[in-house]
């Protein structure tokens, strides 16, 4: 109820602004909301803050000009939108910052099961069985449950109706994807060591 009484609160229009000031005062309001936001932000809640009148993607556009020279830049994530570092500042920002919890920390045979499931969502264990030709541990799925890579799909419509596994928008989000059509290309990932004939311990 609080964001609601907020947002009814809200200056959206700025009609008291000329023109180039409201322009620019929605890109400071969508710069904020992006800032303050762990995760991506839809357009529909960026609307929130600056009214149906503007365009959410016209404001974005002009805001990614404005930082073009900042460290930071505006990605298109998940379905929505987030500020994030430029990939050329990773080394500085692990060297200074504490950032261990934003780090994913997973194994090289993680990685390759978290891709099989994302290429074949969804799938059952049963499914990565027969991919890596071993059991999958609970354990590696719960490390990819624990950090919201991964979470339970539809049931299978197989005997006894087992769980399937899906990736979650924080998949996308940690590997910078809009959606899971902008995976790389299977033969790609092969080419990086996370095909089929990846069977290392887990």
């Amino acid at each position: 109820m609080g964001s609601d009484m907020a947002e009814q609160e809200l200056d959206r229009a700025l009609e008291d602004l000329p023109p180039e000031l409201r322009w620019r005062e929605w890109m400071r309001r969508i710069e904020a909301v992006l800032f303050a936001s762990a995760s991506p932000v839809s357009s529909e809640a960026l609307t929130r803050v600056i009214g149906p009148s503007a365009s959410v993607d016209l404001l974005i556009a002009d805001l990614a000009v404005e930082l073009s020279d900042h460290p930071f830049e505006i990605a298109q994530v998940a379905g929505g939108w987030m500020l994030r570092t430029r990939s050329a500042y990773s080394a500085v920002i692990r060297a200074a910052a504490d950032v261990a919890d934003q780090i994913l920390d997973l194994r090289e045979f993680d990685v390759a099961v978290l891709a099989a499931i994302a290429y074949q969502q969804p799938i059952t264990r049963e499914g990565l069985k027969n991919i890596f030709g071993k059991e999958i541990s609970r354990d590696l799925i719960g490390r990819l449950h624990a950090r919201n890579l991964i979470t339970t799909g539809p049931r299978s419509p197989r005997r006894g109706a087992p769980y399937t596994f899906v990736t979650t928008d924080q998949f996308l989000a940690a590997f910078g994807l809009e959606s899971l059509r902008d995976l790389p290309d299977k033969e790609q990932l092969d080419d990086a060591g996370f095909g089929k004939e990846q069977t290392q311990s887990d």
